[in-house]
């Protein structure tokens, strides 16, 4: 039996990996910092390795770019989300639980 989500993933392209630095985002242990920012509301440009948790507003960023059906979880307000493509192709996430 093939998974086609294994077919899917092994046509597309790989994904870009991005380095992370501090962002002095101080709701988290010190060891996540790295992966959280503050949103700057909608002027706020997103890199393809970040995304708006709907929740509380806070930018999860990821190591390698983050493609429509990726979960993420924000931890300052404990929420588990699933990255999905919005209008206009840009990234959003819906709230899983």
């Amino acid at each position: 039996m093939t998974d086609p989500l294994l077919e899917q993933a092994e046509k597309a392209a790989p994904r870009q990996r991005f380095i992370l630095e501090d962002t002095g985002f101080d709701e988290v242990p010190v060891k996540y910092r790295r992966f959280y920012r503050r949103w700057g509301g909608p002027p706020d440009p997103l890199a393809p390795n970040e995304v708006v948790c709907p929740v509380c507003k806070v930018v999860i960023r990821s190591t390698r770019e983050l493609r429509p059906g990726d979960r993420v979880y924000c931890m300052p307000c404990m929420s588990r989300l699933i990255v999905i493509e919005g209008e206009g192709g840009r990234l959003e996430a819906t709230v899983s639980y």
